[in-house]
Protein backbone atom coordinates (compact mmCIF):
# COMPACT_ATOMS: atom_id res chain seq x y z
CA UNK A 1 0.00 0.00 0.00
CA UNK A 2 2.26 2.70 -1.22
CA UNK A 3 -1.11 5.67 -1.32
CA UNK A 4 -1.21 7.78 1.63
CA UNK A 5 -3.02 11.08 2.44
CA UNK A 6 -2.06 14.61 2.70
CA UNK A 7 -2.45 15.25 6.04
CA UNK A 8 -2.70 19.39 5.29
CA UNK A 9 -5.92 18.71 3.44
CA UNK A 10 -8.21 17.24 6.13
CA UNK A 11 -9.94 20.45 6.16
CA UNK A 12 -11.24 19.76 9.95
CA UNK A 13 -7.70 18.28 11.32
CA UNK A 14 -6.24 21.86 10.76
CA UNK A 15 -5.60 24.32 13.85
CA UNK A 16 -3.49 27.54 14.80
CA UNK A 17 -5.31 28.92 18.35
CA UNK A 18 -3.16 27.64 21.56
CA UNK A 19 -6.15 26.42 23.35
CA UNK A 20 -4.44 27.98 27.02
CA UNK A 21 -5.97 24.95 28.80
CA UNK A 22 -4.04 26.23 32.00
CA UNK A 23 -6.61 29.82 31.82
CA UNK A 24 -9.53 28.20 32.49
CA UNK A 25 -9.78 28.23 36.25
CA UNK A 26 -8.40 31.57 36.15
CA UNK A 27 -11.09 33.38 36.55
CA UNK A 28 -9.33 36.78 37.62
CA UNK A 29 -7.53 36.53 33.76
CA UNK A 30 -10.61 35.57 31.82
CA UNK A 31 -12.51 38.12 33.30
CA UNK A 32 -9.91 40.76 32.40
CA UNK A 33 -9.36 39.19 28.81
CA UNK A 34 -13.35 39.47 28.29
CA UNK A 35 -13.27 42.82 28.74
CA UNK A 36 -10.23 43.62 26.27
CA UNK A 37 -11.65 45.76 23.05
CA UNK A 38 -9.44 43.31 20.51
CA UNK A 39 -11.00 40.11 22.28
CA UNK A 40 -12.68 38.14 19.62
CA UNK A 41 -16.03 36.48 20.27
CA UNK A 42 -17.63 33.47 18.51
CA UNK A 43 -20.95 32.88 17.75
CA UNK A 44 -22.48 28.97 17.63
CA UNK A 45 -26.10 28.22 17.54
CA UNK A 46 -29.05 25.14 17.00
CA UNK A 47 -29.79 21.74 18.09
CA UNK A 48 -27.14 19.65 18.89
CA UNK A 49 -26.35 17.32 15.75
CA UNK A 50 -26.69 20.46 14.07
CA UNK A 51 -24.54 23.12 15.26
CA UNK A 52 -23.57 25.87 13.20
CA UNK A 53 -21.15 28.22 13.60
CA UNK A 54 -21.72 32.59 12.85
CA UNK A 55 -20.15 33.29 9.24
CA UNK A 56 -19.58 36.40 7.28
CA UNK A 57 -21.70 37.45 4.64
CA UNK A 58 -20.14 35.55 1.59
CA UNK A 59 -19.35 32.63 4.27
CA UNK A 60 -15.80 32.13 3.54
CA UNK A 61 -14.26 33.45 7.29
CA UNK A 62 -16.12 33.42 10.83
CA UNK A 63 -17.77 36.28 12.25
CA UNK A 64 -16.74 37.32 15.44
CA UNK A 65 -17.69 40.03 18.01
CA UNK A 66 -16.53 42.09 20.47
CA UNK A 67 -17.49 41.17 24.02
CA UNK A 68 -19.45 44.45 24.25
CA UNK A 69 -21.41 43.47 21.24
CA UNK A 70 -21.63 39.45 22.43
CA UNK A 71 -25.43 38.30 22.90
CA UNK A 72 -26.19 36.65 25.99
CA UNK A 73 -25.65 33.18 26.01
CA UNK A 74 -22.98 30.66 28.16
CA UNK A 75 -19.39 31.51 27.55
CA UNK A 76 -17.26 29.37 26.09
CA UNK A 77 -13.01 30.48 26.58
CA UNK A 78 -11.68 28.49 23.20
CA UNK A 79 -7.96 29.76 23.67
CA UNK A 80 -5.41 32.42 22.94
CA UNK A 81 -4.11 33.85 19.52
CA UNK A 82 0.08 33.75 20.50
CA UNK A 83 1.16 35.62 17.15
CA UNK A 84 3.11 38.53 17.44
CA UNK A 85 1.25 41.76 17.43
CA UNK A 86 -2.15 39.60 18.33
CA UNK A 87 -3.82 41.75 21.67
CA UNK A 88 -3.47 43.93 24.50
CA UNK A 89 -1.78 41.08 26.82
CA UNK A 90 1.97 39.83 27.13
CA UNK A 91 0.22 36.42 26.26
CA UNK A 92 -1.80 37.03 22.98
CA UNK A 93 -5.49 38.04 21.70
CA UNK A 94 -7.98 35.79 23.76
CA UNK A 95 -11.08 34.05 22.11
CA UNK A 96 -14.10 33.11 23.32
CA UNK A 97 -17.30 32.04 22.19
CA UNK A 98 -20.90 32.04 23.12
CA UNK A 99 -23.72 29.56 22.85
CA UNK A 100 -27.26 30.50 21.79
CA UNK A 101 -30.14 28.33 21.40
CA UNK A 102 -31.51 29.52 17.56
CA UNK A 103 -29.19 29.81 14.24
CA UNK A 104 -30.38 32.10 11.36
CA UNK A 105 -29.26 32.49 7.90
CA UNK A 106 -25.98 34.05 9.08
CA UNK A 107 -24.87 30.71 10.43
CA UNK A 108 -23.21 27.77 8.49
CA UNK A 109 -22.50 23.94 9.18
CA UNK A 110 -19.21 22.38 9.39
CA UNK A 111 -20.01 21.12 6.22
CA UNK A 112 -20.45 24.13 4.36
CA UNK A 113 -17.81 26.15 5.77
CA UNK A 114 -15.14 23.59 6.83
CA UNK A 115 -13.07 23.84 4.02
CA UNK A 116 -13.44 27.15 2.74
CA UNK A 117 -12.27 28.54 6.45
CA UNK A 118 -7.93 29.20 7.09
CA UNK A 119 -6.28 27.15 9.44
CA UNK A 120 -6.96 29.29 12.71
CA UNK A 121 -10.63 29.14 12.00
CA UNK A 122 -11.18 25.85 11.09
CA UNK A 123 -9.86 24.84 14.49
CA UNK A 124 -12.09 27.30 16.09
CA UNK A 125 -15.03 26.36 14.18
CA UNK A 126 -14.29 22.51 15.07
CA UNK A 127 -13.49 22.85 18.77
CA UNK A 128 -16.33 25.07 19.09
CA UNK A 129 -19.11 22.85 17.36
CA UNK A 130 -17.59 19.81 18.91
CA UNK A 131 -17.99 21.95 22.69
CA UNK A 132 -21.39 23.17 21.99
CA UNK A 133 -22.77 19.48 20.51
CA UNK A 134 -21.72 18.14 23.93
CA UNK A 135 -23.12 20.77 26.48
CA UNK A 136 -26.72 20.30 24.42
CA UNK A 137 -26.68 16.32 25.27
CA UNK A 138 -25.16 16.49 29.10
CA UNK A 139 -27.16 19.11 30.37
CA UNK A 140 -27.73 16.44 33.64
CA UNK A 141 -25.77 14.34 35.25
CA UNK A 142 -25.20 10.74 34.60
CA UNK A 143 -24.88 9.54 38.17
CA UNK A 144 -27.67 11.14 39.47
CA UNK A 145 -30.00 12.54 37.02
CA UNK A 146 -29.42 16.04 38.16
CA UNK A 147 -28.68 19.29 36.47
CA UNK A 148 -25.59 20.00 35.87
CA UNK A 149 -23.29 23.29 35.81
CA UNK A 150 -20.75 24.69 33.37
CA UNK A 151 -17.25 24.95 35.10
CA UNK A 152 -13.55 25.64 33.56
CA UNK A 153 -14.73 28.00 31.04
CA UNK A 154 -17.24 25.28 29.16
CA UNK A 155 -14.99 22.68 29.19
CA UNK A 156 -16.52 20.77 32.43
CA UNK A 157 -19.79 20.18 33.91
CA UNK A 158 -20.14 19.18 37.61
CA UNK A 159 -23.14 17.89 39.58
CA UNK A 160 -24.11 20.02 42.36
CA UNK A 161 -26.18 17.44 43.79
CA UNK A 162 -23.31 14.70 44.37
CA UNK A 163 -19.95 16.21 43.41
CA UNK A 164 -19.09 14.72 39.48
CA UNK A 165 -17.31 16.29 37.35
CA UNK A 166 -17.96 15.35 33.12
CA UNK A 167 -16.04 15.82 30.68
CA UNK A 168 -16.72 16.35 26.78
CA UNK A 169 -16.29 13.03 24.65
CA UNK A 170 -15.20 12.08 21.10
CA UNK A 171 -16.30 8.39 20.06
CA UNK A 172 -13.51 6.65 18.13
CA UNK A 173 -14.56 5.40 14.67
CA UNK A 174 -12.60 3.80 11.36
CA UNK A 175 -13.04 4.57 8.19
CA UNK A 176 -10.96 2.78 5.79
CA UNK A 177 -10.62 2.05 2.18
CA UNK A 178 -10.19 -1.42 1.55
CA UNK A 179 -8.10 -2.66 -1.40
CA UNK A 180 -7.67 -6.39 -2.91
CA UNK A 181 -5.06 -7.65 -4.99
CA UNK A 182 -5.39 -5.85 -8.03
CA UNK A 183 -5.63 -2.77 -6.53
CA UNK A 184 -9.44 -1.82 -7.09
CA UNK A 185 -11.25 -0.03 -4.21
CA UNK A 186 -13.74 -0.90 -1.94
CA UNK A 187 -16.97 1.45 -2.29
CA UNK A 188 -19.89 1.37 -0.40
CA UNK A 189 -23.41 3.20 -0.29
CA UNK A 190 -25.24 3.78 2.95
CA UNK A 191 -28.87 3.18 3.72
CA UNK A 192 -30.80 6.41 2.44
CA UNK A 193 -27.96 7.98 0.09
CA UNK A 194 -29.14 8.34 -3.22
CA UNK A 195 -28.08 5.98 -6.29
CA UNK A 196 -24.90 6.85 -7.32
CA UNK A 197 -23.27 8.25 -3.70
CA UNK A 198 -20.62 5.67 -2.55
CA UNK A 199 -18.13 6.50 0.24
CA UNK A 200 -15.56 4.85 2.02
CA UNK A 201 -16.74 1.81 5.11
CA UNK A 202 -16.53 3.49 8.75
CA UNK A 203 -18.09 2.47 11.81
CA UNK A 204 -17.66 3.52 15.74
CA UNK A 205 -15.00 1.00 17.58
CA UNK A 206 -16.43 -1.15 20.45
CA UNK A 207 -15.83 -1.19 23.95
CA UNK A 208 -12.42 -3.54 24.70
CA UNK A 209 -11.55 -3.43 20.78
CA UNK A 210 -8.59 -2.17 18.99
CA UNK A 211 -8.53 -0.08 16.02
CA UNK A 212 -7.53 -2.93 13.34
CA UNK A 213 -9.97 -5.45 14.97
CA UNK A 214 -12.57 -2.61 14.38
CA UNK A 215 -11.60 -2.18 10.67
CA UNK A 216 -11.73 -5.95 10.23
CA UNK A 217 -15.08 -5.90 12.26
CA UNK A 218 -16.70 -3.63 10.31
CA UNK A 219 -15.69 -4.26 6.99
CA UNK A 220 -16.88 -8.05 7.19
CA UNK A 221 -19.85 -6.74 9.13
CA UNK A 222 -21.18 -4.40 6.24
CA UNK A 223 -19.49 -5.72 3.05
CA UNK A 224 -18.56 -9.44 3.68
CA UNK A 225 -14.99 -8.77 2.40
CA UNK A 226 -12.45 -10.32 4.67
CA UNK A 227 -9.39 -8.18 5.55
CA UNK A 228 -6.10 -9.60 6.40
CA UNK A 229 -3.19 -8.07 9.19
CA UNK A 230 -2.58 -5.10 6.31
CA UNK A 231 -4.43 -2.63 8.13
CA UNK A 232 -2.15 0.50 7.66
CA UNK A 233 -3.46 3.65 9.82
CA UNK A 234 -2.70 7.17 8.01
CA UNK A 235 -4.40 9.70 9.62
CA UNK A 236 -7.24 11.21 11.75
CA UNK A 237 -9.74 13.41 11.68
CA UNK A 238 -12.51 15.19 14.12
CA UNK A 239 -16.21 14.94 12.90
CA UNK A 240 -17.98 16.69 15.71
CA UNK A 241 -21.55 16.38 14.11
CA UNK A 242 -22.05 14.95 17.27
CA UNK A 243 -18.73 13.56 18.47
CA UNK A 244 -17.18 11.18 16.08
CA UNK A 245 -13.47 11.35 15.88
CA UNK A 246 -12.91 9.50 12.40
CA UNK A 247 -9.34 7.41 12.17
CA UNK A 248 -8.74 6.44 8.86
CA UNK A 249 -6.78 3.67 7.36
CA UNK A 250 -5.80 1.62 4.13
CA UNK A 251 -6.70 -2.14 4.31
CA UNK A 252 -5.90 -5.19 2.09
CA UNK A 253 -8.81 -7.64 1.58
CA UNK A 254 -7.93 -11.55 1.57
CA UNK A 255 -11.25 -12.39 0.54
CA UNK A 256 -13.15 -10.39 -1.76
CA UNK A 257 -16.56 -11.41 -2.32
CA UNK A 258 -18.92 -8.98 -1.60
CA UNK A 259 -22.09 -9.78 0.36
CA UNK A 260 -24.22 -6.30 1.77
CA UNK A 261 -25.34 -6.41 5.16
CA UNK A 262 -28.29 -3.95 3.57
CA UNK A 263 -28.87 -2.14 7.26
CA UNK A 264 -26.25 -0.27 6.93
CA UNK A 265 -25.18 -0.45 3.33
CA UNK A 266 -27.26 -1.60 0.41
CA UNK A 267 -24.54 -1.30 -1.97
CA UNK A 268 -20.77 -2.20 -2.32
CA UNK A 269 -18.56 -2.18 -5.71
CA UNK A 270 -14.61 -2.87 -6.09
CA UNK A 271 -13.39 -0.24 -8.83
CA UNK A 272 -10.55 0.18 -10.40
CA UNK A 273 -9.27 3.84 -10.82
CA UNK A 274 -10.44 4.08 -14.29
CA UNK A 275 -13.72 2.58 -13.44
CA UNK A 276 -14.10 5.24 -10.63
CA UNK A 277 -12.33 8.42 -12.79
CA UNK A 278 -14.52 7.05 -15.59
CA UNK A 279 -18.20 7.11 -12.99
CA UNK A 280 -16.80 9.94 -11.43
CA UNK A 281 -16.49 11.78 -14.42
CA UNK A 282 -20.64 10.78 -15.65
CA UNK A 283 -21.45 11.72 -12.26
CA UNK A 284 -22.81 7.90 -12.00
CA UNK A 285 -20.63 7.63 -8.94
CA UNK A 286 -20.27 10.66 -6.55
CA UNK A 287 -17.43 10.75 -3.67
CA UNK A 288 -17.78 12.56 -0.50
CA UNK A 289 -17.12 16.57 -0.47
CA UNK A 290 -13.60 17.86 0.26
CA UNK A 291 -14.23 18.64 4.06
CA UNK A 292 -14.17 14.97 4.29
CA UNK A 293 -11.33 12.51 5.33
CA UNK A 294 -12.93 10.19 3.24
CA UNK A 295 -12.69 11.71 0.48
CA UNK A 296 -8.91 12.40 1.11
CA UNK A 297 -8.22 8.57 1.22
CA UNK A 298 -10.22 7.92 -1.69
CA UNK A 299 -7.92 10.12 -3.64
CA UNK A 300 -4.89 9.02 -2.04
CA UNK A 301 -5.46 5.43 -3.71
CA UNK A 302 -6.38 7.28 -7.27
CA UNK A 303 -3.06 8.99 -6.76
CA UNK A 304 -4.73 12.59 -7.44
CA UNK A 305 -8.10 14.93 -7.60
CA UNK A 306 -11.17 13.24 -8.86
CA UNK A 307 -14.33 15.42 -9.82
CA UNK A 308 -17.76 15.72 -8.30
CA UNK A 309 -18.70 15.56 -4.63
CA UNK A 310 -21.83 15.47 -2.25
Amino acid sequence: MPYSIDHSSLALSRSALDRAADRRRDTAWLSQAWELPDTQVALVAGKPGDQRVAVNDDRTALAFVSPADAPDGERIFLGIDRVAGAGQTAEGRAVFAIMLAEATDSFASLREAGAVLDDREAGIAVNLVGLANWHGTHPHCARCGARTEIIDAGHVRRCPACGASHFPRSDPAVIVLVTDDQDRALLGRGVGWPEGRYSTLAGFVEPGESLESAVRREVLEESGVVVGNDVRYVGSQPWPMPSSLMLGFYAVATETTIDVDEDEIVDARWFSREDLKAAADTGEVVIPGSVSISRRLIEGWYGSDLPGSW
